[in-house]
């Protein structure tokens, strides 16, 4: 009997996930805020056949000074940029909820679906800091309970816009002038604690219909909202027995909501450092720590692989084997070093695909929750 696929993506953090790591004489971060530096990176890890590309955001600058990396270009925008030169691998940019109305997020994450042709993903998030409530200056920063009940309410906004255009509502009927059947076109009519937004959406229905909605679980909050709405749960855990307990409790969870477990896929973030040899890999590792003093170095508490692409291909084997998790998301501490690993080690392009990301993850293309008439396309 075959082992199931492992679902593996990867996190592209700057120029890696230490905050150190620009002081690598290989990490690109002079050309960090060009656009060749995206389609590079993500055009490499689509030939190296990662299924997916995570896409971290914040509204919020980082902390450290001029010790590190500060500023990041908009995730959205990097995916859209990135989208037209990319033809397999999956593209989940975060978009914070806080500050942002759910239209907006909407539109922009079916304008993503429609130019990777059915690629698109978006991971939630939240706006934690009174920095980033400053920048807006409508209102103070909340507590996890209220940031992320405004954030369930956003995923319900945002997923029925997507729903608001049946399949089929574009007719571009030349002769008599029509361009949409107006019968296909409904108001969502939410009124919540912190939206109102009557619809329908301005965006006809994307490829996927629904485009795949991620939510890392890392606290009580955030997996209270990823076990109701979640395609994709990004979990951590120090060691693979914790990962699997993990996953049989979050999918007991998503059954007590009512939902299918097997339709949300549960992934583990997999630090990584990856070198020629193992000695070599941790050497860097401590290189990066002693650039960094105040950053916690990688301990026990996270499991992680600092070492060379062969062993972490047998480790990949072994996470697949056990069936422990449904996949792994890679999170390179210096993310050059790692692809470039990554590039030695395997030879030839990952096979060419025109699957959607929703396929992609074992998902069938949802009908509008609005439909009365037809199917799904």
């Amino acid at each position: 009997m075959s082992q199931p696929r492992l679902f593996l993506g990867i996190e592209t953090v700057g120029t890696g996930t230490h905050p150190a790591s620009w002081r690598r004489t290989d990490s690109g971060a002079e050309d960090l805020f060009t656009a060749g530096y995206w389609t590079a990176v993500i055009s490499s890890a689509e030939k190296l056949g990662f299924d997916a590309v995570f896409l971290p955001d914040s509204f919020g600058i980082q902390s450290g000074g001029a010790a590190v990396t500060r500023g990041r270009l908009d995730a959205v925008a990097i995916a859209a940029r990135t989208a037209p030169l990319t033809r397999r691998v999956g593209l989940i940019p975060q978009v914070p909820v806080t500050h942002t109305e759910p239209f907006h997020t909407s539109k922009a994450v079916t304008a993503l679906d429609f130019a990777s042709l059915g690629r698109a993903g978006w991971e939630v998030s939240v706006s934690t800091t009174d920095v980033e409530a400053k920048a807006f200056g409508r209102k103070e920063a909340q507590d996890p309970t209220s940031l992320w009940h405004e954030a369930d309410e956003a995923i319900e906004v945002v997923t029925r816009l997507w729903d608001s255009w049946e399949d089929g509502a574009e007719i571009r009927d030349v002769p008599t002038g029509r361009f949409i059947d107006r019968d296909r076109l409904h108001y969502i009519d939410f009124a919540g604690d912190n939206f109102s937004v009557k619809g329908p959406s301005i965006t006809p229905r994307s490829p996927q219909g629904q485009p795949v909605v991620a939510v890392r679980a890392d606290t009580p909050e955030s997996t209270g909202v990823a076990v109701r709405r979640a395609d994709i749960i990004r979990i951590s855990a120090p060691d693979l027995p914790t990962a699997a307990a993990r996953r049989v409790a979050l999918r007991a969870a998503i059954g007590a909501e009512g939902r299918d477990p097997d339709t949300v896929q549960i992934l583990l973030d997999l630090p990584v450092h990856l070198a020629y040899s193992a000695d070599a890999a941790l050497s860097e590792v401590r290189e990066l720590d002693r650039w960094a003093p105040d950053h916690p170095p990688l301990g026990p508490e996270l499991f992680h692989h600092v070492g060379t692409a062969a062993a972490l291909d047998d480790l990949l084997a072994q996470i697949t084997r056990s069936g422990d998790v449904d996949g792994v998301v890679l999170r390179p501490l210096a993310l050059h070093a790692a692809l470039a690993e990554l590039t030695t080690h395997r030879t030839g392009d990952a096979p060419a695909t025109t699957a959607t990301l929703r396929e992609r993850l074992g998902l069938s293309r949802p009908l509008s929750r609005y439909a009365t008439t037809g199917a799904a396309l």
